[in-house]
């Protein structure tokens, strides 16, 4: 009773620290991008104060529209810098994520084996094909969350491809 007692209280705990470091990740991203949010809005209105400025001290129209031009491009340098920002922000967090869902899909997949062969030792005689009924849904399983994770790579691989193609054509 003491084991069932002590496996229980490490399957808790384990839970809990799993629960932590998803919520510490979240939040650390959070605070990521909430100070790039703070500065791009400080960036923008320090940008929007010095475009005024340059406008109002030109002499006549064609200097205020050669002002108004030239702080088009490093604005939207600056949007793209934000956007790969945010991007890579979000990509490292989903990374950092899904190793967290890896390692507990690892000792989850431990757990299960080793119960089902514990079963497959002491089942009754006859019980053989249950057995591997069982051991060839796992196995499906398995595979299963194996192309999910090559599919969800090659998602991520292609969205930063993407990203770096449109960061090259805007500048």
């Amino acid at each position: 009773m003491s084991i069932n007692t002590e496996q229980f209280t490490a399957a808790n705990k384990a839970t809990v620290d799993s629960l932590l470091a998803v919520a510490n990740t979240a939040l650390a991203s959070a605070e990521r991008i909430a100070a790039l949010n703070l500065n791009a809005a400080r960036s923008a209105l320090e940008d929007t104060a010095s475009g005024v400025q340059s406008v109002l001290a030109a002499k006549d129209p064609q200097a205020a529209f050669a002002a108004q031009k030239a702080l088009a491009q490093p604005a939207v340098d600056k949007a793209v810098a934000y956007g790969k920002s945010v991007y890579e922000i979000t990509s490292q967090t989903q990374q950092e994520l899904a190793k967290m869902v890896e390692a507990q899909f690892g000792d989850f997949q431990k757990s299960v084996a080793g119960l089902v062969d514990l079963a497959a030792k002491s089942a009754p005689a006859g019980s053989e094909g249950a057995v591997a009924a069982i051991q060839n849904a796992i196995a499906a399983a398995n595979s299963a969350f194996g192309n999910m994770n090559a599919v969800a790579k090659q998602f991520a691989d292609a969205a930063q491809a993407n990203i770096a193609a449109v960061t090259k054509k805007v500048r």
